[in-house]
């Protein structure tokens, strides 16, 4: 199961991501702060103390190919699997192989898991004692945010190592080299503009753009000079791509965290990009428009009070007419939630008022409240001495409504902003106000 023992085959036959595919750890484009010379965990590879370690990042930032660079960089038996095609059994072998490896030879067994988000926990809790008596030295790459796919104790033993996506300049860098493969300007076969537009195109996924570059050059090779692809005759070629995403994965974390932060925010402009991202991405608009009910009444509240209203009609809409024009609402319903005063006073109140729930348990409801629909109840006290509001020319009296033993500092303190600063002055009005006898 060696599979990092190098090819004979010749570079020819091999698809172009094998033949620009970095040889060792300086050949790596796009992550310096990570794993070039002056970061720590470069030094330490380079002075060959290899960790277990989960390799966290997009598609197409090099995950795989730092594993491969590893095979070239240190003394120790690799061995590579992908987490959807191995189980249990295969995971105890490789470790047991390995701990014979080690006891025996004194050599160590470098374990590389393509994917390792896929393994369930008992799958994890296989590998766990082979890591941690250094029988495998493990080193797992994952799209997938470790946090939420990894179980705590096969984290605590590993070095988590975050990728980040590719720049434009770290992209042009790949260019740089299929040009020297294939011996041929880039800007021969398309022009400025389809360049830009291949750039951003690929989306920082070096993969993405190593195979657009392979079609291209293949698909070009017997063009007459002077002739070039626009961006229409390219994009036709490529076949655009969906945007990356998937409503289980972290993105979909990070997109609604970010779109709801907007609105919170008060930017409509960022909100409704990132809406635009989810609903691009094919995020179900059900599920965007049940959030932006929940915002409305923990960031804006009684700011404007309007806002529940506007959010749940939106909720009703997407229910009723769907996608495409459901977007519409959705878009309709984020910016004015966006543009709308802030204020958390309510969900503040809700959180005050559960604490102190917590801290005095079952305080007895005074029994003027009490309802007072039985003889005995009545006979007991049970609303007596109750002051109906609506027999005052104010409509309010003063009387205690919490629990007699209860003394606490008020739960729900409104803010200057929007409709609620009206419902601060009428309760500060009622604060002056004489008791009605």
């Amino acid at each position: 199961m060696d599979l990092f023992s190098s090819s004979n085959a010749a570079l020819s036959s091999s698809p172009l991501s094998e033949i620009l595919r970095p040889k060792n750890l300086d050949e790596i484009i796009g992550q310096d702060k990570t794993l070039g010379p002056k970061s720590k965990l470069g030094q330490m590879l380079r002075k060959g103390y290899l960790p277990s370690l989960i390799i966290w990042g997009p598609p197409g930032t090099g995950k795989t190919t730092f594993a491969l660079a590893l095979s070239q960089h240190f003394n120790a038996h690799f061995e590579n699997i992908n987490a959807v095609d191995a189980g249990a059994k295969v995971l105890r072998e490789v470790g047991e192989k390995g701990r014979d490896r080690r006891l025996q030879f004194q050599q160590k067994t470098v374990l590389f898991v393509d994917e390792i988000h896929r393994f369930n926990k008992a799958q994890q809790d296989v590998l766990l004692p082979f890591v941690e008596k250094g029988d495998l030295v493990l080193v797992g790459a994952t799209t997938e945010n470790p946090s939420y796919e990894l179980n705590r104790a096969l984290l605590s033993r590993c070095r988590v190592v975050v990728f980040e996506r590719l720049s434009e300049e770290d992209l042009s860098k790949i260019v740089l080299r299929a040009e020297s493969h294939y011996k041929k300007p880039l800007e021969r076969i398309l022009t400025k503009e389809a360049i830009n537009n291949l750039l951003e195109y690929s989306d920082g996924d070096a993969r993405r753009l190593i195979n657009s570059l392979e079609i291209l050059y293949n698909f070009t090779k017997d063009q007459e000079d002077g002739e070039r692809l626009d961006v229409n005759d390219m994009r036709e070629l490529l076949q655009q791509n969906p945007l990356g995403y998937d409503k289980s994965s972290e993105m979909h974390y990070d997109l609604i965290s970010a779109f709801i932060k907007s609105v919170r925010g008060s930017d409509p402009d960022a909100a409704v990009y990132y809406l635009a991202r989810m609903i691009d991405g094919g995020e179900d608009p059900i599920f965007i428009a049940r959030r932006l009910i929940i915002l409305a009444s923990e960031d804006i509240g009684n700011a404007d009070p309007r806002a529940i209203s506007v959010a749940v009609s939106g909720l009703q809409a997407v229910e009723a007419i769907g996608l495409p024009e459901g977007a519409i609402t959705l878009a309709q319903v984020t910016t004015y939630l966006a543009c709308c005063p802030k204020s958390n006073a309510s969900y503040m109140a809700l959180n005050n008022a559960r604490a102190l729930v917590e801290k005095t348990r079952t305080q007895p409801v005074p029994l003027h409240l009490r309802s007072a629909k039985t003889a005995l109840a009545k006979d007991l006290g049970y609303g007596r001495d109750y002051r109906y509001p609506h027999n005052y020319p104010t409509g309010w009296v003063e009387q205690n409504y919490l629990p007699e033993e209860l003394e606490t500092e008020p739960l729900y303190e409104p803010t200057n902003r929007g409709f609620e600063k009206n419902i601060r002055d009428y309760l500060n009005w009622m604060k002056g106000q004489k008791p009605e006898k």
